[in-house]
Order: C-alpha cells, then structure tokens, then sequence
C-alpha cells in the first residue's frame, strides 16, 4: 500500500514528524485505507505540507461541522470536516491546518459562483432576517399612517400640480403684453373705480423698470395716467400721481415726454386744488421725480409759478410733513446746479457737460427764491420738534444763505433758534457720550448750526 509520495528517492526527517502529526490528527484509519492521504514535500524550502483527503474521509465526517472550502487557503479547526476533494495542507509555520478547493472542486464551483452572480440566491438564514426586517417596517408604517395622513392633506396631488402649471404656461405674459391689457382695461367703460385702482397699482409696480416706463408713454399711459390726475375721486389722484412719480424717477426720456405732455402744468394744478393731505404728498412726489436732474423742467416750473405754489403750501401746512417735502426739493435743485458749476471748475468739460451747465446758468432758482419769501420761511421748519425736519431745513438755509444773508441777520426768530437748538443738541452729545456714542446724529446737527452762524456773522 502505497502511502507517501515524495519528489526525492529518501524520505526527510521532517516527513517523518509530519507522518506522525498527521496520525495523531486524523486518527490511525487515515494511514490504513488506499490513497487515504498525500504528503508532498515542498521543493522551493516552503515550510508547508500539502495534504489531500479522499471520499473515505468524508464518511467519518458524521454530524461534524463541516468547513466550506474556497480558492484561497483557510484555517482549519480541530474537530471540522472538510468536503472530499479538498486540499489540506500543515502550515509548519504557524502549526494549524489549512484548507481548500480541490482542482475539481475549483472547476464547479468557480461555475456555481458564476450562477449566483448571474441568478442569485439566499440562504434560509437570510430570507428569515429578510422577513423580520419586512415585518418591523410594516409595523412602523402603520404606526406613522396618521402622521403621514395628516402631511398629504396639506399638499396636492402631483397630477393637478401639473395641470395647474400647464395651465399657468398658457397665460406667461410679457410686461408689454401685460401693460397693453392694463391700459385696455382702464380705458374699458365697463370698468369700475376698484378695477382702474388696482390697474393703476399694477402698472406703478412696472414702470420702476426704464424700459417698462417707456414702453407705456408709447402705448399712451402718460395721458391715461394724466386724466388719473383730473379726475374728481382722490384716490384716482393718488394713484395716478404715484404711477407718474414712479415712471418719472431716474428716466430722462420719460421726463421729456412728460414736459412736452404738459405734465408740469397738470401736477401744479392738482397741487393747489387737491384737498386730502396724502393726494398732496403723492403729487409733490411726481413733481420732485419730473424736476431733479432736468434744469428744462425746473425753468418751466419757475417760469409757471411753481415757487408760488409751494409757498402757499408751506404756509398752509402745520403738521410740517409738506413743508419737509417742499424744503428738501428746493434744496436738491440748488445743490444740483452748485455741483454742475463746480465741477466745472474743476475739469476739463466736454460737450454734453458745457450743455448742462449752460442749462441750468438759465435756472435764475436763489433769485426767485429771494423774490419770492422764502429766505423767512424755510427757518419756519426749525419750530418742529423732528430732527430730521430740523436738519432739512439747516440745510436749505445753508445753501440759500449766499442770497439770504441779509435777511437771516434780520431775523431775530432764526437767530433765536439757532441759539437754543444749539444748546439742546449739546445736551444730547454729552448723552450721547455717556453712552459711548461719538460723532453721533446730534454732533452732525451742531456742526450745521456753527457753520450757519459763522456765516451770518
């Protein structure tokens, strides 16, 4: 019986030991039947025997536990079977068995693990874990059923979302397509008041936009917005005056195109005929929008009596919310034309700014404002008990004084006021002190003051 095979004619003293390891492991049935066991004797002084065991081994296997073998080499238990046709190799290194595939067994099972790649396939153990994973999530659905209940009903079907934004694509508008069916509808006589005031607020939110504005003196807004201005209901006034006021702002051609309309004329009119306090307010907003930046404007407005005007509305006032308007548009047409003339002075000009400032040289403002009262009623705003109007009107007296001097120094409530404004806004320095606050408002407002009676004196 043939019992060991060998590279070499001799057998080693190592095989000897390994002949004797193995008989204390696999029993001594392993040396008694045919081809039982294999002992190769590694040729390249590997320290590892190479062992492989027959079909007889597998019937001693019984209820032992039973190692699946793979490609590679594996540990092997004492007390664990392995399949026939596996290789089982002593590891002289570490002193454990080691085990796995046979060539044969390589064969199909590198077929089997093909299958299973391509169909696979679970073990009961996880189909049950599967199945308890399944169970525990259908419980935790039906106990987030009312919650999740309560979420759906404050959204909508997907599907009518859809339909609601199809629907949504068919009515995509243009702002030249929009304003075109606003003023349709203005001018429509089955239109009502309500209807022509949300026009109206419609078309104010638009015209911010420069082009929108343009667009709508070319489709004929600016005379339905002036015809707003005539009418006899107020809120009409209102809210024409502000669609005007806001089309105006920062638009050179709407201003023209406002001028050539015969705006100024209208706003003016509306000024002195209009009753409600916030009609007022609106429309003083569209003249100061029509007059900054545009000396053609303001020499039209001086030359209409727009001064006038303001002045019969600065006396009339009491609350000082108009007076406050009326000082503070005066006093950014005089800065205006003082920063064009200075920056003349300062550069070289080129065509379009020796325009401008042959322009406004035709704007004879601190005359007519001399001429007509206002170097003693602007010190009139210095009564409020609001900073801000205070300072507004510091200000203009500023910027007036080159034509007002004479008559501040003769105006004994200016240089009264002067003296007790003073007085009070250094007590709310030293306040504003205390608390940490330097070179805070109330400082801005002395410096105001002293430069003012420097100059008066």
């Amino acid at each position: 019986m043939k019992l060991i095979s060998c590279s070499n004619s001799r057998l080693s003293f190592t095989v000897v030991l390994l002949l004797l390891h193995l008989s204390s492991i696999f029993g001594t049935n392993a040396l008694k039947s045919d081809s039982a066991l294999t002992v190769v004797e590694s040729t390249d002084n590997n320290e590892e025997e190479e062992v492989t065991m027959d079909d007889e081994e597998e019937e001693e296997e019984g209820d032992l536990e039973v190692i699946q073998p793979t490609e590679e080499w594996q540990t092997l238990k004492p007390g664990v079977a392995v399949p026939a046709g596996s290789h089982v190799r002593l590891n002289l290194q570490t002193g454990q068995r080691e085990v796995k595939l046979g060539e044969e067994q390589l064969k199909y099972w590198t077929q089997e693990h093909r299958d299973q790649e391509e169909n696979p396939s679970f073990s009961p153990e996880e189909l049950k874990q599967a199945m308890k994973k399944l169970k525990e999530d259908l419980k935790a659905g039906s106990k987030d059923s009312e919650q999740q209940e309560s979420v759906a009903s404050k959204f909508r079907p997907l599907e009518e979302l859809k339909e609601d934004m199809a629907k949504l694509e068919l009515l995509v508008e243009t702002d030249v397509q929009i304003m075109k069916r606003l003023l349709e509808q203005f001018n429509s006589s089955n239109s009502t008041t309500e209807q022509r005031l949300s026009i109206l607020h419609e078309l104010e939110y638009l015209v911010h936009q420069v082009d929108n504005a343009q667009t709508l003196c070319s489709m004929g807004g600016l005379q339905l917005v002036l015809h707003g201005l005539n009418s006899s209901d107020f809120r009409l006034q209102e809210s024409s005056a502000f669609v005007l006021g806001s089309a105006l702002s920062s638009n050179p051609a709407v201003q023209v195109k406002a001028v050539e309309s015969g705006a100024l004329q209208t706003l003016l009119t509306t000024l002195v005929t209009a009753e409600p306090l916030h009609v007022k307010k609106k429309v003083l907003f569209a003249v100061a929008s029509l007059l900054r930046h545009f000396p053609y404007a303001q020499r039209h407005f001086l030359s209409h009596g727009g001064l006038q005007v303001l002045s019969e509305l600065f006396r009339a006032d009491r609350g000082g919310v108009l007076r406050t308007r009326i000082v503070t548009m005066l006093y950014d047409m005089i800065s205006e034309k003082e920063l064009i003339s200075q920056a003349g002075l300062d550069s070289v000009l080129d065509a379009s700014h020796e325009e401008r400032v042959r322009q406004y040289s035709q704007v004879s403002l601190q005359g007519e404002l001399l001429e007509k009262g206002w170097c003693g009623l602007v010190p009139q705003l210095l009564e409020s008990t609001e900073h801000d109007y205070r300072e507004k009107a510091l200000r203009a007296l500023l910027a007036m004084s080159p034509v007002c001097l004479d008559q501040y120094r003769l105006d004994s409530f200016l240089l009264g006021s002067l003296l007790s404004l003073r007085d009070q806004y250094q007590e709310m320095i030293k306040s504003e002190m205390i608390l940490g606050e330097e070179n805070g408002y109330f400082v801005e407002i002395v410096e105001l003051i002293d430069a003012l009676q420097v100059k008066i004196k």
